[in-house]
C-alpha cells in the first residue's frame, strides 16, 4: 500500500535518490543535485498557493519510505496530464499503478477533470503497463523533439471520468 502526501523540505535527500541511476534513463538523464531536490520541493510547495491552481505534487511513499513522486497538471479547463517517477528499488512492487490510480482519482473528483492523459518513454514499456492497469486506454502516440533534431514518439494514454 502506498501513500501519496505532499512533499516536505525534509524529503530532500531521498527526492534526490528518486531522481538518480535507473530511474533517471527515461527522463533528463541527469541525477538531481540535492540543491535541485530542494527546488522541486519548494516548487511543489508554492503550487499550493496558486489560484487558480496548475499543479498538484505528491511524494509516494511506501513502508515509510518516500520511493517515489507524482504531479497532476492542468492542461485545459477539463484535461489534465499524470507524470510519475519512482526509485528503481520500487519497481515491480504495484506502487506506480496504486499512486496513478489514487491520483486519478483526485483528478476527476477535488479538480473535476473530465479527462486524464499520460505518456511514457517509447523505451519504457513498463509505464504503459502501469498506466494500463491504472484504467488508462492507449490512444496513440505524441512527437517529442529530442534535441539534435531527434524525434520520439511517445505512447500516449488517455483516462476519462466516469
Amino acid at each position: 500500500m502506498v501513500i501519496l502526501r505532499p512533499l516536505v523540505p525534509e524529503d530532500a535527500a531521498a527526492l534526490q535518490h528518486v531522481y538518480s541511476g535507473a530511474s533517471i534513463r527515461f527522463t533528463t538523464g541527469s541525477a538531481l543535485t540535492y540543491s535541485q531536490a530542494q527546488q522541486k520541493i519548494r516548487s511543489a510547495l508554492a503550487e499550493t498557493d496558486e489560484s487558480p491552481r496548475t499543479r498538484w505534487s505528491w511524494g509516494i511513499v511506501a513502508d515509510n519510505v518516500l520511493v517515489g513522486k507524482i504531479a497532476v497538471r492542468r492542461r485545459s479547463c477539463h484535461t489534465g496530464t499524470l507524470r510519475y517517477i519512482l526509485c528503481e528499488a520500487a519497481w515491480g512492487h504495484g506502487y506506480a499503478t496504486e499512486a496513478t490510480e489514487r491520483a486519478a482519482t483526485f483528478a476527476f473528483t477535488v479538480v473535476r477533470f473530465d479527462r486524464l492523459e499520460a505518456e511514457h518513454h517509447p523505451a519504457n514499456p513498463a509505464s504503459g503497463r502501469v498506466l494500463t492497469k491504472a484504467g488508462f486506454r492507449y490512444v496513440g502516440t505524441s512527437e517529442r523533439c529530442m534535441g539534435g533534431g531527434a524525434v520520439l514518439p511517445y505512447p500516449t494514454y488517455v483516462l476519462l471520468r466516469m
